[in-house]
């Protein structure tokens, strides 16, 4: 068979099966580590962005950046390999065989489906352009340029049908400069220039250069999972043993409190006295002096804080003093070197594994100011997070905390502040002032709450509501008192829209949202005075006493900062 007879036969069969595809991913090595890379530039951030990956050079500098859930690399072993992967995967991208020649203008609708794409000049992405795995997890996708990319504000490459961010790739030969409000996904790989990556652009990938200047500002990136990439579960979690029954507890020192303040779990000292607390506010046992329990617990804490010094950090967040500011940490040990502030909002990401734990390890003092948050996102649960503090703890006033707290100094939890953990410490006094504490304790605490039935919820509900069923609002319309569930401590998510009547007909529709939730968590219950056809916000309903749904109990009746006016606080015990 002769070679021009070859190549018909290979083309027919290509025309004739259009939805095969030869492109594979190429190998990123060391690179794939990497959220932002130059292997000849500098890389520098020039307002407020938040990072997930590593960031460095080869052969430059690291400029302007804050803390980044990552490692900082500048002229080292690391960026040294990474440099050598990367070349090999431009020459991988370079060398794939195109198999479609689309217009220079990307987007505006535009669908792509897997393959090698080859634009021969200057490119530009504008409004929406999607990849569609046509349901292949597996598919690739390569968009080779040989000009410069830039991108129109706004504009958005979204993925559907299985598509992933971690398999495509775009190989450019040219400057890389983004509009604010692009929103790219996939691993950009330029040649010999440039990338620009403005105010508010979103990255799920990677921006790598082999020469040329990295700039962001302004920016939320992260590298892309699946495809292979490890699955992050973080630290093995301490135990702790007879501590875990504890919600406020010192090993060595007083425990007080000023206040109305609610505590699921244990409250005690090993040496000292506890005074100030309601028992009728704590669900659990206050141990006035220390006793046996106190003993145990004081052994535990110590293996416990001795366990997670030891754990050896996987990333070291650079600048304590500015710990917080939306700064998102997923599964790892962390540590901070000094004085820490937790200001505005921390979020930690399980990416999905409710199961994943978070350490993270700061040597010196820890300030958490004003309102500021700790927010559990994609099935991060407060029971997995630990902070191991070398210092004294102060949570400031109406902030939301999650996690355990096991220091070595003197913790002051002040008015209106919630923490969803516990707060405890090897050495130093504990006050509290109004605070809401709720643990989450194990079976073995024996903490059972009584429970009351639908029919008991509904009469309490009907009663409870400002005139009954029906208030007077707004020039005398009729409106129904509803209820309505709202998001975690920080108030800031909603999590169902679903209404409830204070009649009890949409009872059942409540307790179903109930069940549904974190059993880890602590949710405020907010009731709203709403038009009969549910639109619009009324007054807020006022409810009297509610007591336990089922494995739901009562923690506080009253006001908070983040929600404003009445609510209620329940919490799930298992």
């Amino acid at each position: 068979m002769n070679r021009k007879l070859f190549n018909l036969i290979v083309a027919l069969v290509l025309f004739l099966t259009p939805a095969i595809t030869y492109s594979q991913a190429p190998d990123l090595g060391t690179a794939a580590d990497f959220v932002l890379f130059s292997a000849d530039g500098a890389v520098l951030n020039t307002s407020t962005s938040q990072i997930t990956g590593n960031v460095g050079t080869n052969n430059g500098s690291n400029t302007g950046f804050g803390n980044v859930n990552g490692g900082m690399h500048a002229a080292d072993g690391v960026t040294f390999q990474a440099a050598a992967d990367l070349l090999s995967a431009y020459n991988e991208l370079d060398n794939a065989i195109p198999e479609y020649f689309p217009a220079p203008l990307l987007g505006n609708g535009d669908t792509l489906i897997a393959g090698v794409y080859y634009i021969s000049a200057a490119a530009t992405l504008n409004s929406d352009l999607t990849f569609d795995a046509e349901g292949d997890p597996d598919a690739v996708f390569i968009v080779q340029i040989d000009g410069p990319l830039s991108a129109g504000a706004n504009s958005s490459v979204n993925l559907i049908n299985g598509a992933q961010a971690c398999n495509v790739f775009w190989k450019i030969e040219g400057l890389v400069d983004f509009a604010s409000g692009t929103t790219m996904r996939g691993t950009i790989v330029v040649n010999n220039a440039a990338i620009n990556l403005g105010a508010d652009n979103t990255l799920e990938g990677r921006a790598l250069t082999t020469t040329g200047a990295v700039t962001v500002g302004g920016l939320y990136a992260y590298t892309p999972i699946g495809c292979g990439s490890p699955e992050l579960l973080g630290p093995t979690a301490p135990t702790l043993g007879d501590a875990a029954c504890y919600g406020i507890f010192s090993a060595d020192g007083p425990v007080t409190n000023a206040g109305i303040t609610n505590v699921i779990g244990d409250v005690g000292t090993n040496v000292g006295l506890t005074t100030g607390f309601d028992p009728l506010l704590v669900t659990g046992d206050i141990h006035p002096i220390p006793d046996a329990s106190t003993a145990a617990a004081s052994a535990d804490l110590l293996n416990a804080y001795n366990y997670l010094n030891g754990l050896a950090p996987d990333i070291e967040l650079l600048y304590p003093a500015q710990f917080g500011a939306n700064l998102e940490l997923t599964p790892h040990t962390y540590v901070l070197n000094g004085a820490t502030t937790l200001t505005d909002t921390l979020y930690l990401n399980a990416r999905g594994n409710e199961d994943a734990v978070f350490v993270i390890k700061i040597y010196g003092a820890f300030s958490a100011g004003a309102y500021s948050t700790v927010v559990l996102t994609n099935g991060a649960l407060a029971k997995n997070v630990y902070w191991m503090i070398n210092g004294a703890v102060g949570i400031n006033v109406y902030s939301v905390f999650n996690g355990t707290i096991i220091s070595q100094g003197a913790i002051n939890l002040y008015t209106g502040a919630t923490i969803n953990g516990r707060a405890m410490t090897g050495v130093g006094a504990i006050e509290t002032n109004a605070i809401n504490s709720a643990a989450s304790l194990p079976p073995s605490c024996g903490v059972i709450l009584p429970t009351v039935t639908t029919a008991e919820l509904s009469e309490i509900l009907n009663n409870s509501a400002e005139g009954g069923g029906n208030v007077t609002h707004d020039g005398n319309a009729e409106i129904t008192a509803r209820g309505l569930v709202v998001g975690t401590s920080s108030g800031a998510t909603v999590l169902s829209n679903d209404f409830i009547t204070v009649d009890g007909t949409g009872l059942g529709s409540f307790e179903s949202i109930l069940t549904g939730l974190d059993p880890n968590q602590v949710y405020y219950v907010r009731a709203y005075a709403t038009n009969v056809n549910g639109t619009g916000y009324g007054n807020e309903v006022s409810f009297a006493t509610i007591p336990t749904l089922g494995e739901w109990g009562l923690i506080a009746l009253g006001s908070l900062f983040a929600l404003g006016g009445g609510f209620i606080v329940w919490r799930r015990f298992v």
